[in-house]
């Protein structure tokens, strides 16, 4: 059946100076197989070595973490955070080619009208019905800016938090841990805000697409377990057929980091475990393949490659790529010091 299934991406021409940098989609013409053909019920993946790290600069970063990327014409467009002891920013950077994903020029966020202070863990995306990027990010709160050009650093709006304060039931449920990582994704009528709490609980609120980015709802618990095992850094995707992919980190047995993985049919809907144990994985370093000695045994915080941005992330469940954040087995010391560098994960084991 994989063999008469075709996917045709049409994309539009753009340039950073003259329109909002992004690719067009028809979704009439895409035909994407569904998740219970392409998603196996077991990964595989195979890592590059570390291809991104802090540059030797004014900035003194201890670690870039945290990735979102996008691929528009050839270009990746990525947006991650800055991490050193004193704190966490935002950094934007694009490059052709993954092999020199390191060279590229680093554009420091907070010397934009986003603006210096606690900024992090990021996730880019192009709404379409207001034909405009969204950056949405944590301060404390969960935050947005908006710019009509992905390539213009500065070009991005001042803050915007979706909420006025904490929700109560992220007070009450948070224990010891963070709110964190938030994570946003519409389907044809309504735009669904994910986070976490570093304590077990996945939040989900929502808003109908007409209203984005206002109106979001109080928090509901979306998904529920010990800390360890439900800990942060959410990524959901819409894999066609009206499927859709949860991946959620952990932190192993072994204290390393890991990625849990479900399914279901609305971002609203009930979430069915696909691969989401320690021995069957999304992504941990039992199920991943180095070339020579691993850099890292984390696979922590990241993002499928993306070449289609719009606010559905829609992507393919064929062939996956993840970029993420490792680290040293070695390293040790305070988090925000920590050494975090960014990686590719490319699945070797697709089923179409």
């Amino acid at each position: 059946m994989l063999s008469l299934v075709t996917l045709a991406l049409a994309v539009c021409a753009a340039t950073i100076s003259a329109a909002p940098l992004r690719d067009s989609l028809d979704k009439d013409d895409v035909s994407v197989p569904s998740a219970a053909d392409a998603l196996p019920t077991g990964f595989t993946w195979s890592s590059s070595a570390a291809l991104v790290g802090p540059k030797n600069d004014s900035e003194e970063l201890a670690a870039i973490k945290d990735p979102s990327i996008v691929e528009i014409n050839g270009t990746y467009h990525v947006f991650a955070s800055t991490a050193k002891e004193s704190g966490y920013g935002l950094v934007y950077f694009n490059f052709t080619d993954f092999s020199q994903a390191n060279n590229a020029k680093f554009n420091y966020l907070d010397q934009t009208a986003i603006g210096s202070g606690y900024r992090a863990a990021p996730e880019i995306f192009y709404f379409e019905p207001q034909s405009i990027w969204y950056l949405i990010f944590q301060n404390g709160n969960a935050a947005y800016s908006t710019n009509q050009n992905i390539g213009d650093p500065a070009g991005w709006s001042a803050p915007t938090n979706f909420y006025n304060g904490t929700p109560s039931i992220i007070t009450q449920n948070i224990g010891s841990g963070y709110w964190v990582d938030m994570w946003v994704i519409c389907d044809s009528s309504s735009c669904y805000l994910f986070s976490s709490d570093d304590n077990g609980h996945l939040y989900r609120s929502q808003t109908p697409l007409s209203s984005f980015p206002n109106g979001m709802t109080d928090p509901v618990i979306a998904l529920a377990d010990s800390q360890y095992a439900l800990y942060e850094a959410s990524n959901v995707y819409n894999v066609g057929n009206g499927q859709y992919l949860l991946i959620v980190e952990a932190i192993g047995s072994d204290g390393n980091r890991y990625f849990r993985s479900w399914t279901s049919n609305s971002p609203s809907g009930t979430w069915t475990g696909l691969a989401d144990t320690e021995a069957n994985p999304f992504a941990r370093s039992n199920n991943v393949a180095f070339n020579g000695t691993a850099w890292t045994k984390s696979i922590s915080h990241g993002e499928v490659v993306r070449t289609s941005t719009d606010q559905t992330l829609t992507i393919s469940p064929c062939n996956l790529r993840y970029f993420y954040q490792g680290l040293s087995p070695n390293a040790t010391g305070d988090y925000n010091a920590l050494p975090w560098r960014l990686g590719l994960l490319t699945q070797t084991n697709s089923n179409c």
